[in-house]
C-alpha cells in the first residue's frame, strides 16, 4: 500500500523466486481475475521467465498487512479473507520452499524493459481453491532488474 512513498519493488534474481504470494483463505476460493508484472529495465535483454502457479507449499516471504490487500472493485467490501503472515501472503520470498505439487494459471517471457497484463473473461477465471498458495515466480537469466507484481481476485 502507498502512503507517503511511492509501491515497493521486488528485485529479481538468477535464480527462481517468488515476487508475489498470497494464501486463500480455508473456506473460500479465489477467483483469479487479473495479473500482471512490469520491469524497469533499461536495455533490451534475454527475457525473464514469469509463472503465474497455483502451489501445496508456501515461500517464506515478507508479509502484507491488511491494509495493503485492498478490494479492487468496492471500496466498501468487508476486508478479505485471504491469510496474512511470513509463511502466508506477502511478497519478495527470501526462501521458495519445496513445492511438491503446481497447478499453472499462466506462463510467459516478459522483456525485461516492459510489463505484462493477463485478463481472464468473466466466468473462465483460474481459481484457487481453499487452503492453497498462488504465487508469481520470476526467473531472470541476467542481472537482476525491479519489479512490480500483482494480482486482482474475488472471493467466494
Amino acid at each position: 500500500m502507498a502512503t507517503t512513498s511511492q509501491l515497493a519493488t521486488v528485485t529479481t534474481t538468477t535464480t527462481l523466486k517468488t515476487l508475489l504470494q498470497i494464501a486463500s483463505p480455508s473456506t473460500r476460493v479465489l477467483r483469479i481475475v487479473e495479473w500482471g508484472i512490469s520491469f524497469d529495465g533499461s536495455a533490451a535483454a534475454t527475457p525473464i521467465a514469469c509463472e503465474l502457479i497455483q502451489t501445496d507449499v508456501a515461500a517464506t516471504v515478507t508479509a502484507h498487512v491488511s491494509a495493503g490487500v485492498q478490494p479492487f472493485d468496492d471500496p466498501n467490501a468487508p476486508a478479505s479473507l485471504v491469510q496474512l503472515g511470513t509463511s502466508l501472503s506477502g511478497y519478495n520470498a527470501s526462501v521458495e520452499g519445496t513445492t511438491t505439487a503446481t497447478r499453472t494459471a499462466d506462463v510467459q517471457l516478459v522483456s525485461p524493459t516492459t510489463s505484462f497484463v493477463r485478463q481472464w473473461p468473466l466466468g473462465r477465471e483460474f481459481v484457487l481453491p481453499p487452503s492453497k498458495f498462488l504465487r508469481v515466480r520470476v526467473k531472470a537469466t541476467g542481472t537482476g532488474v525491479n519489479a512490480y507484481a500483482y494480482v486482482v481476485w474475488s472471493e467466494s
